[in-house]
């Protein structure tokens, strides 16, 4: 099985910019779809993008999308999730996961339910 790590989290201004990581290590990446999911306080944790095994397809969430880009370096067995003029809105503990299940990902890529590993969680916070 694959762990998961990510990084880069922090505080920003409105406007500003951060890429989160999401380091892979027991298995190669290469072998999972990856999503990367968000949690607010008191909130249900929700999609905001994902990529494809190869890195040629990748999917957003209409809140994110012109504003994120989703990669994968899997020579490096990495994730990343650039962002982009960040609002408020977009404060939450960010989640990278990863599935291997490529008979449903391509229907099923936005759903929690879908992702059998996931990191610990960075926390981003954008102030207004």
């Amino acid at each position: 099985q694959v762990q998961l790590v990510e990084s880069g989290g922090g505080l920003v201004q409105a406007g500003g910019s951060l890429r989160l990581s999401c380091a892979a290590s027991g298995r190669s990446l290469s072998s999972y779809a990856m999503g990367w999911f968000r949690q607010a306080p008191g909130k249900e944790r929700e999609f905001v993008a994902a990529i494809s095994w190869s890195g040629s397809s990748s999917y957003y969430a209409d809140s994110v999308k012109g504003r994120f880009t989703i990669s994968r370096d899997n020579a490096k067995n990495t994730g990343y999730l650039q962002m982009n003029s960040l609002k408020p809105e977009d404060t939450a503990v960010y989640y990278c996961a990863a599935s291997q299940f490529r008979g449903t990902w391509y229907a099923r890529k936005s759903v929690v339910a879908e992702y059998d590993y996931w990191g610990q969680g960075t926390q981003v916070t954008v102030s207004s």
